[in-house]
């Protein structure tokens, strides 16, 4: 798998990062998620995993020749809003070694790959309540 480094919003190479693939995907650098009250509002299937980054992380898509201003819509079970103001992404896993050699990926961030057309499709007008999707607070 070829990567085109998008960008990052940190000044070290090993933060949350967008690439754009020869695949039409995306793979997106971020945190690891623990936080179990997250976790249990996602569906992961087999061989899925998610990340959290900054939302302005997708600012980069641009570079990429998608319509600058962010994401419009958030879709589950693809993208979700924490109450600290980050997003959950979620995605398969990536374990190309060919790929992640080409990343500085420490111990605490992985990485997942989203197709293009899913990351497309948030970019558009909001339809009724799409961005209330987002992750429930602790209790």
């Amino acid at each position: 798998m070829k990567l085109r480094f998008l960008g990052t919003n940190s000044q070290v190479g090993d933060c949350p990062t967008l690439y754009a693939t020869d695949r039409d995907t995306y793979l997106v650098q971020g945190w690891k998620i623990f936080a179990n009250d997250v976790l249990t509002q996602l569906t992961l299937s087999e061989g899925e995993t998610a990340v959290e980054v900054p939302t302005e992380l997708f600012e980069h898509l641009e570079k990429d020749g998608l319509p600058s201003g962010g994401l419009k819509r958030l879709e589950d079970p693809l993208m979700v809003l924490t109450p600290g103001g980050t997003y959950v992404v979620q995605g398969r896993a990536v374990t190309d070694h060919e790929a992640l050699a080409q990343m500085s990926i420490p111990d605490y961030e992985s990485v997942v790959e989203v197709s293009k057309a899913a990351i497309t499709a948030l970019l558009e007008e909001p339809r009724g309540a799409d961005l209330q999707r987002r992750a429930q607070p602790a209790l």
